[in-house]
């Protein structure tokens, strides 16, 4: 048995390993956390259910009241309802996401991700674009109840619906990091469920979600003005029911982008300081 030739004391030491590329580490991380959100098919199944009681609750009690003359174009409601549903439902997956970053944080998870050579930055990408495809994955869920089960026929047809749901997930994205901000900055779940009640509420229902807005108290329609979704509920319906667009999806892009940008630099300043 030979011995190991010894090193000479002047050789110059190896190059040290920094970590696989960023685009490696996104996928890998990515990877991770949808991994780790269908490791509990209960929690699945009832995500998936989840939209799918709002649409039907929600279509069966304001379909029965309201007056279709005055709706645009004298449509359906569920047709009306859901393009909007399609954005409203992405808002709960988005807080769930900055809640879900908290828990990381209070188990470890975070900690230990944070003595590997991983750019710190790419944590939050990662579970936004993991969350993105669930919420995908709901949306995709309520389109096909709301056609095959409650009667919805936009008349954008299949081509108009696709076009909304592509639109709806970069909206989605969007506001994610609204509340992995607030995730970020806040760590505590409690803090983060009231927060997300206090955001959530008024961008679902001061806009033009469930009822045109200018059917609104004059307040509320100012709201409405200033509400990032209600932009996005206009382009979504103008794709769906194959309305002319103007500039309505242009303006629900700014608007997303400016959020994103904005969410993401304030995620990325408060994640970046010490875990306690």
């Amino acid at each position: 048995m030979t011995s190991p030739s010894p090193v000479p004391a002047d050789a110059a030491p190896g190059p040290s390993w920094r970590g696989c590329s960023p685009r490696a580490q996104l996928r890998i991380l990515t990877g991770r956390s949808v991994r780790a959100h269908f490791a509990n098919r209960k929690a699945v199944v009832l995500s998936m259910l989840q939209p799918v009681f709002m649409l039907v609750l929600l279509s069966q009690v304001f379909g029965a009241i309201v007056d279709r003359g005055r709706l645009p174009d004298d449509i359906s409601y569920i047709d009306y309802l859901l393009p909007a549903l399609l954005v409203t439902t992405g808002i709960g997956p988005a807080v769930a996401s900055g809640i879900g970053l908290v828990r990381d944080m209070d188990n470890g998870v975070v900690s230990r991700l944070r003595t590997l050579p991983i750019h710190a930055s790419l944590m939050l990408f990662a579970r936004s674009f993991a969350d993105l495809l669930r919420t995908a994955g709901q949306l995709v869920v309520l389109t096909v109840v709301a056609v095959a089960f409650l009667g919805a026929d936009p008349a954008g047809g299949a081509p108009g619906l696709l076009a909304a749901l592509a639109l709806t997930c970069g909206v989605v994205w969007a506001m994610t990091w609204v509340f992995l901000a607030l995730a970020a900055w806040l760590r505590n779940s409690e803090a983060m469920q009231s927060a997300g009640y206090l955001v959530t509420f008024p961008l679902m229902f001061a806009s033009s979600a469930f009822v045109p807005a200018d059917r609104l108290p004059d307040w509320l329609q100012v709201l409405a003005m200033v509400n990032p979704l209600s932009y996005a509920m206009d382009a979504t319906r103008s794709l769906a029911l194959d309305r002319p667009l103007g500039t309505e999806v242009w303006s629900a892009l700014g608007a997303s982008a400016l959020v994103a940008l904005v969410g993401s630099t304030l995620a990325v300043r408060a994640f970046r300081r010490p875990v306690r």
